[in-house]
């Protein structure tokens, strides 16, 4: 029986989002109807917005969701209803080359539910990231549906399925930061707090967060910075340098995605350290550097997509450890909004006043 649910859709290019009705299918073969608790509004469903990822409008917007599975079809036994589960946009398929390497981060043959869900003129949406969250229910892949302890709020839950898993995952994954390291992050928006956060887990002894905005410096402090550098005051490659003995960080994490901040990032880490791009850049973007540079500097160069999660491996640990205490999510939850009120959350976190805004449905 198809639901008729109220959704957010962005219906052309650069244009206002709407609230209107979706009409949702129930589940087919390997597929799950999800009822959304909850879901973060992510820079991404921006991006979709602005027609930055694509042109597929109309968009059905919303991906950093968590909620509880109300059907499940043929074949599926991974989850069943009544499960609360966390929703993540990167459903590993198993057959890849990189899944049968034991390598599955790298799965680039991700499976999600085919594009099913419509207007009541018939239009079909495109569900952002496959998932399509910023409504009342949703259909998944069952792949993208995992499991965890209902005891965690729904709001909290639903931030590692996106933006909060990309920080913690570049620290705790791909870096890996170790116990003692010096760690920097430039970029203490969500993701390079989660960054922060992430480090602090993994015992780095000295954490450095960098921006040119006050605000986002304290909050580095929140989450575990021990210092910041405002760099629109300071050289940030030499001060990191001078609060690491003048040697550089150990890992230095770029979480904007622009060619200036990453060769900061490149020449304030330590010789033979590590450098991880987890900020996204836009494909007009270039890098200039004297080659010499990366050939007698050695280390790491890498980049972090989705934080390198395996869902079913990093969702139920970290909601554990944040059960325990150890690991803060609340404070990245800024504002619980409903759900006409993503348009208003877009120019919040455009002016930089939130870390996240998260719709309760």
């Amino acid at each position: 029986m198809t639901s008729h649910v109220r959704g957010v859709i962005a219906r052309s290019k650069g244009e206002p989002v709407e609230v209107t009705t979706v009409l949702v299918p129930d589940p087919g073969p390997g597929e799950a109807l999800v009822a959304v608790q909850a879901c973060g509004v992510c820079h991404t469903d921006l991006h979709y917005r602005e027609g930055g990822i694509g042109e597929d409008f109309p968009y059905l917007l919303g991906h950093e969701a968590a909620g509880v599975v109300e059907a499940v079809g043929d074949g599926v036994t991974s989850v069943a209803p009544g499960d609360f589960v966390i929703l993540n946009w990167r459903a590993v398929c198993g057959e890849c080359r990189a899944c049968r390497r034991g390598r599955p981060w790298y799965c680039f043959a991700t499976h999600n539910a085919q594009q099913k869900m419509t207007l009541e003129d018939g239009t079909v949406l495109s569900p952002a990231l496959g998932i399509g969250a910023f409504v009342d229910k949703t259909l998944v892949a069952a792949g993208q549906c995992t499991k965890v302890d209902p005891a965690v709020p729904p709001e909290v839950a639903g931030l590692l399925g996106c933006g909060v898993m990309a920080g913690l995952g570049a620290a705790l994954n791909t870096a890996p930061v170790t116990r003692g390291d010096s760690v920097a992050v430039i970029g203490c928006g969500g993701v390079g707090d989660a960054a922060i956060l992430g480090a602090r887990l993994a015992g780095a002894r000295t954490i450095i967060g960098v921006d040119i905005d006050p605000r986002k410096l304290e909050w580095a402090r929140q989450f575990g910075a021990t210092h910041v550098i405002n760099s629109r005051e300071t050289d940030p490659v030499e001060r990191i340098r001078e609060l690491t003995g003048g040697n550089g960080a150990d890992v230095v994490i770029e979480a904007i995605g622009r060619p200036d901040t990453y060769l900061q990032a490149f020449y304030g880490r330590d010789l033979a350290g590590t450098v991880v791009l987890v900020g996204v850049p836009t494909p007009d973007m270039r890098l200039e550097a004297p080659l010499l540079d990366f050939f007698g500097r050695g280390g790491a160069l890498k980049s972090s997509w989705y934080g390198d999660c395996l869902p079913e491996r990093d969702f139920p640990m970290l909601t554990d450890l944040y059960l325990q205490g150890r690991l803060p999510l609340e404070k990245f939850v800024s504002e619980t909004i409903a759900l006409d009120a993503v348009e208003a959350a877009f120019a919040k976190m455009e002016r930089g006043e939130v870390l996240r805004s998260v719709v309760k449905l």
